[in-house]
């Protein structure tokens, strides 16, 4: 079994288990919240077309430390506010039961969460 990463509201939080870098995590407070934005390493910098407006994963918003995917969910277990972008984290927060595969947005072929904790 895998080592659970923490309790949220009575869930148990699985590890993946994952051990290569390949997501970035930026983490940052505004006021009583943090925000941890996640995305696959290979997609920082890229813009994709296929929604409204062009989505722009921009260095300035995402790009952190680079991180296996149990960090980055670790991360994203203690914030208020997380946006996820790409296959591999979005896979893993579904899996973990930090976001619902319903609440998953595409953008062209690239999934796209936010999850917010009142």
């Amino acid at each position: 079994m895998v080592p659970p990463v923490r309790r949220l509201r009575g869930q148990v939080l699985h590890r993946p288990e994952v051990t290569v870098l390949e997501v970035y995590v930026r983490s940052s407070r505004h006021g009583r919240d943090t925000l941890v934005a996640v995305c696959d390493a290979e997609l920082l910098g890229e813009t994709r077309e296929g929604g409204r407006a062009p989505f722009e994963v921009s260095e300035r918003f995402y790009k952190g430390t680079l991180c296996d995917l149990a960090e980055a969910i670790e991360a994203m277990g203690k914030a208020t506010i997380c946006n996820i972008v790409g296959k591999k984290i979005v896979e893993a927060a579904i899996e973990c039961g930090l976001v619902r595969r319903a609440a998953v947005i595409y953008i062209g072929d690239v999934p796209h969460a936010q999850t917010v904790r009142l």
